[in-house]
């Protein structure tokens, strides 16, 4: 996919599939803002390796332009000032993904408890409403009216096989459920200016948390790197009938399948879907 002169803002990106994201814009030639919280090697809250600045400069090496910008996407002030940036710089912002997340630093920080709703912190419900379905709310409302500008203006909300089926913690679920359907509500709003909004499903990611809890995952063989996130993602900003897809939960790997696309082994992942039908939707 060729994105060249197209401009993005990908949040939660110094790591995971935010970075995915970012690398996989980069590939296609997108001038790419790279949006994190962490700006120096070794200070995450997960204790995770990624900053902002790594992921921007492989953001260009990779074929781009990557632009650092520090934040919180918690921070609405900050996510005013970043938008405020990228229109003094570009006027225009054609590809918006929202990827940052909060609540899995417990699977990494010693702190991982397992079990029903009740017996979990109480702060991971403010984690992953806060930065996840707050941050997509409040960064897509501020960066809405600069994607108006552009003359294809797509919105991807990174989302989970969660928001249709149980996946534990309830936190979780609630989360990805709100997620898709900010996405398609977004949609329809958006249908008059030609914006598309999608909420995306991908498989089991390895980011650096599940890598570092490898463990617990040993039975899962089905599995995608963050890149493949992004390469999808590019080629859905790359796809002149995308409008077609706007108010849609999307299978990352039905989508790879779709474009042609392969993960960094030269594979195709498989689609989950079948994996969870028969489980218990809403």
């Amino acid at each position: 996919m060729d994105l060249s002169g197209r401009v993005a803002l990908v949040t939660g990106a110094s790591r995971g599939v935010g970075r995915g994201i970012a690398l996989g814009l980069g590939e296609a030639g997108a001038t790419v803002y790279v949006v994190g919280r962490t700006e120096v090697e070794g200070t995450a809250a997960s204790g995770l390796t990624g900053t902002v600045h790594a992921t921007a400069r492989e953001v260009t090496a990779a074929g781009g332009v990557g632009i650092p910008i520090p934040m919180d996407v918690g921070d609405d002030d900050q996510v005013a000032t970043a938008i405020a940036r990228i229109a003094a710089d570009h006027g225009r912002l054609d590809i918006l993904a929202n990827a940052a997340w909060g609540g899995y630093e417990r699977f990494t920080n010693g702190g991982l408890v397992f079990g029903p709703f009740w017996e979990q912190p109480l702060v991971l419900w403010d984690s992953m409403n806060r930065i996840g379905l707050r941050s997509d709310y409040v960064v897509s409302s501020l960066a809405v009216p600069l994607m108006l500008k552009s003359e294809a203006g797509l919105i991807v909300s990174v989302s989970s096989f969660a928001g249709q089926v149980f996946i534990p913690p309830v936190a979780y679920g609630v989360a990805h459920t709100a997620i898709d359907r900010l996405a398609r509500d977004m949609a329809e709003e958006l249908r008059p200016h030609r914006v598309t909004s999608v909420s995306l499903y991908p498989g089991l990611v390895l980011t650096e948390s599940v890598q570092a809890t490898i463990e617990f995952f040993e039975n899962e063989t089905n599995r995608e790197t963050p890149l493949f996130i992004g390469r999808v993602v590019a080629a859905l900003a790359g796809d002149p009938e995308v409008f077609d897809l706007t108010g849609r939960w999307l299978v990352a790997a039905e989508l790879g399948a779709d474009y042609g696309l392969t993960d960094e082994n030269g594979l195709l992942p498989a689609s989950n879907r079948e994996r969870h039908r028969g489980s218990n939707s809403s």
